[in-house]
């Protein structure tokens, strides 16, 4: 007997090694070096070389090949790249990691450039093949449909989605995140018929008799969210393998998890730990969800917290999308929504509540991330930081401004003298340029969008990000978007707002690095930082118009190799 349970338990030590073994992340070389590159460092003064030696994922020498081929042991994995541009490995400013996974689990409704949906049709035939496969009674659901880019010009309605699925609640949700469609039986989930009064920040929308439409704006769409995307844990994990692919094929190093709540930090830390995710992440809570939790003392940062997870800052979503009518402007939107010529969208969260939930993160010293679209959001989020600077004095806050996609001039200077550094999706310029010029904005504000040029003027540090699943993750789109400006139409969206493409990949690179307090462990190639590193085929400084078609070669984090083209 005593043999059997020896034996046994000789198994069960060796599962237990077994286990812990894979659940260790990989280990980097010994030593590693890069020869025969353009090195883009992006350190200060934008230095260039033409070598690269890393000591166990750390940078410890940079120079030419000469100098680096002196350290180069038996050991050493040497990597030739033949003229090849290395890079720091690019960082997602803001993103919804690993939301991009969700074409593994539901129907992928975009239109081009992103997608192949033209028409209402189109978009039906997708839901009717995906309910084929479906129970009756479960959910079936979809993502990133753009009214605007179908070509009747509108939301699909609850009455079709009736009739083309009638054995289903269905939720659509829009490009923008910020609203959703769903049918007649979603509505009965949601206990919402034409008596349920709007939510505080949010619409539940009625055509001119009073009936229901089945668009949920903003906070009208979030409860119906929640039940309908109620991913099981296979479900999660199979977006997490899924986005962690696309991001390392991109260059992405860092990936960031914006408005996070706790249940989805439970699922990132499972996903973590079972060494799913190979990038650095980001998560910032929601404020009032996870985030209240952690202001209360209900929920403990640290215990999600890894060499490669960071819980960062408390992410407050004021104001909605200007491309979804629910940005909050301070002068009407161009073309009147709805027949409406005074219409400017409206907040989120209106500024009491907004200049309430600030001043108490402020005070309990959490940075801010807080999204704002429309030039009257913005307006709102400089006079809640306000407040919060004088009640909760702070050196170096770094408050974020999300998106600050149409903030003004005057705004730019009120950042920068309050320490709020924007991170603009200048990738708008691209995917909805030209409706903003002929539909949301105008002309003239349009060409102001993303103000990357103003903020350098003035010495206002900035990102760009890319808002993925808005876009998808394609770092490079976001830096060829940034220094040229063209629309998917071919035309210049504000010329005079365009950036050099080192500016651009600075934006991508070290100075997001530097929004998160992570500069002085990664976002730029110098000695004593992290070997996160990107190899591009080209040098993207020499093809200014043509640098988002540039391919990623390989992609490293802490010098282990998450990506290879080959």
């Amino acid at each position: 007997m005593k043999k059997v349970l020896l034996i046994l338990l000789a198994i069960i030590v060796v599962l237990l090694i077994a286990v812990w073994r894979y659940l260790q992340p990989p280990a980097a070389p010994d030593s590693q070096a890069f020869l025969n590159a353009t090195v883009l460092t992006m350190d200060a003064d934008n230095s260039e070389a033409q070598a690269v030696y890393v000591e166990k994922g750390v940078i410890k020498n940079i120079g030419n090949n000469t100098e680096i081929k002196s350290l180069i042991t038996e050991d050493t994995i040497i990597y030739d790249l033949q003229g090849k541009t290395l890079l720091p490995g690019f960082i997602d400013a803001h993103g919804h990691f690993p939301a991009s996974g969700l074409a593994e689990l539901g129907v992928d409704l975009n239109s081009p450039p992103i997608g192949t949906v033209e028409n209402i049709d189109q978009l039906l035939e997708r839901l009717q093949a995906k309910a084929a496969v479906t129970p009756a009674g479960e959910w079936v659901f979809g993502f990133g449909y753009d009214d605007t880019s179908l070509a009747e010009q509108r939301h699909p309605h609850k009455d079709e989605l009736d009739k083309a699925l009638p054995d289903h609640p269905i939720f659509l949700s829009h490009i923008s995140g910020h609203m959703a469609v769903t049918n007649s039986a979603g509505l009965a989930i949601g206990n919402i018929d034409e008596n349920t009064p709007d939510p505080v920040g949010g619409v539940i929308v009625k055509d001119a008799n009073g009936k229901l439409t089945g668009l949920l704006e903003e906070e009208a769409a979030l409860p119906m969210q929640i039940v309908a995307m109620d991913i099981s844990p296979t479900g999660f994990l199979e977006m997490v393998r899924s986005a962690s692919a696309e991001y390392a094929a991109y260059g992405v190093t860092t990936a960031q998890s914006g408005a996070v709540s706790s249940k989805f930090a439970q699922g990132i830390k499972l996903a973590s730990m079972l060494n799913l995710i190979p990038q650095k992440l980001e998560l910032w809570p929601l404020f009032n969800e996870w985030g209240d939790m952690l202001l209360q003392g209900e929920s403990d940062a640290d215990s999600f917290e890894s060499d490669r997870v960071n819980v960062g800052a408390v992410k407050i979503i004021a104001d909605g999308s200007i491309q979804g009518f629910t940005g909050y402007l301070s002068q009407p939107y161009h073309e009147p929504y709805h027949g409406d010529e005074s219409y400017r969208g409206y907040p989120r969260v209106p500024l009491d509540e907004l200049t309430d939930w600030v001043v108490k993160f402020s005070k309990a010293g959490y940075q801010l991330a807080i999204h704002g679209n429309g030039d009257a959001s913005i307006d709102d989020i400089i006079t809640a930081v306000a407040m919060a600077r004088g009640a909760a004095p702070d050196k170096d806050p770094r408050t974020i401004l999300i998106h600050a996609q149409m903030a003004r001039e005057d705004q730019l200077l009120r950042m920068k003298s309050l320490n709020i550094t924007p991170s603009f999706f200048s990738a708008h310029t691209y995917y909805w340029g030209d409706r903003h010029s002929q539909i949301f904005m105008g002309p003239e504000r349009a060409a102001r969008m993303s103000p990357t040029a103003s903020a350098k003027a003035i010495g206002l540090p900035y990102s760009v990000h890319l808002d993925t699943p808005v876009t998808p993750m394609r770092p490079l789109i976001a830096v060829w978007a940034t220094a040229n400006r063209l629309s998917t139409g071919g035309n210049v969206i504000g010329a005079e707002q365009r950036v050099p493409v080192i500016d651009a990949l600075r934006a991508v690179t070290i100075d997001a690095a530097w929004q998160i307090f992570k500069d002085g462990e990664t976002g730029s190639i110098e000695v004593g930082k992290a070997a996160d590193l990107v190899v591009l085929d080209s040098n993207p400084l020499l093809s200014p118009a043509t640098v988002k078609d540039i391919a990623v070669s390989a992609t490293f984090v802490d010098g282990v190799q998450i990506f290879s083209a080959e």
